[in-house]
């Protein structure tokens, strides 16, 4: 037998190693961090505050931009002290805090792109019926389902973990904690994990990808029968947006999780990286806000009773 050393923290790498670009990275990542949760916040308070956005389009909206400011605060803060400090260690107890919250907010978006497709095949396929359909109940219902399986998801991934043992190297070759690479230096046969990942997350990750992408058959159908080119335009606006999410975010997490991880690949790994956990919150609000006049009307309103109460402060 050999003596092993058991190991208690491990060592983060930087998205880059350049004194001359830390600097830069340093003042983008921060920009992004802080406009990704302005954007967010700035939605979910004209989504709470605005009677005419109290629909079940908006009030799934808002919960997404809920998640992303989470979702993005999981992962930023971490590296952009990593990009000022020299200590990169992180203890096992906090990289397992952040495999759960990581995979929380992740597997709760996942689920609910899912939601948000149903409710617009709801819209476009069954408009007559669209209110009685989603009501409050039932969005609260698709909320909590989502938020709920999020969690137990996370949960039982992270509780698989806490299995495993580190006797070799600590260095992770990401700038956060993320199972994939904690399983490729552990001592410990992640057999139970991988079947773990095979058997719950392969069947929620199809039940949530056929909830998300078989309505929108029934969706481009129903658009085709529409006679009138307006009428074919205004459905197709209001899927868009929600396209464009649920494509950037199934893209990079194909490519994470199902590309197996080389050391070609790393470079390319930690880029695709950035965009699912850095990039994407920004993109998410921007996507859905650009082209919504409603949320552009709703925030003309807010500036123009904030400017009359100034001015009565006056």
């Amino acid at each position: 037998m050999r003596n092993t050393t058991e190991v208690t923290e491990f060592l983060l790498t930087a998205l880059s190693d350049k004194q001359w670009t830390v600097s830069t990275f340093f003042i983008v990542f921060l920009l992004i961090y802080m406009n990704t949760l302005l954007i967010n916040v700035l939605i979910i308070i004209l989504v709470i505050t605005d009677p005419q956005l109290h629909t079940p389009m908006y009030f799934f909206l808002g919960n997404l931009a809920f998640l992303d400011t989470l979702y993005s605060s999981v992962t930023a803060p971490r590296m952009l002290s990593d990009f000022i400090t020299t200590s990169k260690a992180i203890s096992i107890h906090a990289c397992l805090t952040q495999i759960f919250f990581f995979i929380y907010f992740a597997s709760a978006e996942l689920f609910l792109l899912a939601a948000m497709s149903y409710d617009r095949y709801v819209a476009i396929c069954h408009p007559l019926h669209y209110i009685q359909i989603m009501s409050w109940k039932v969005c609260g219902q698709h909320s909590s389902v989502v938020w709920i399986l999020g969690f137990l998801y996370s949960l039982v991934h992270t509780l698989c973990s806490l299995r495993l043992t580190f006797c070799g190297s600590n260095v992770i070759h990401n700038y956060f904690c993320d199972l994939p690479h904690l399983f490729q230096i552990s001592c410990t046969d992640t057999f139970i994990n991988f079947l773990v990942i095979c058997i719950v997350g392969g069947t929620l990750g199809l039940v949530a990808f056929a909830i998300t992408f078989f309505p929108y058959i029934c969706i481009f159908i129903t658009i085709l029968r529409i006679r009138t080119k307006d009428g074919k335009l205004k459905a197709l606006s209001t899927c868009t947006s929600h396209l464009s999410v649920v494509f950037s975010f199934y893209a990079s997490l194909i490519f994470c999780y199902l590309v197996p991880t080389t050391s070609s690949l790393v470079s390319i790994n930690k880029l695709v990286s950035v965009v699912y956990s850095v990039i994407n919150p920004l993109l998410n609000p921007l996507i859905y806000s650009v082209r919504n006049k409603d949320l552009k009307a709703a925030l003309s309103r807010v500036l123009h009773h904030v400017s009359k109460a100034v001015s009565r402060e006056v």
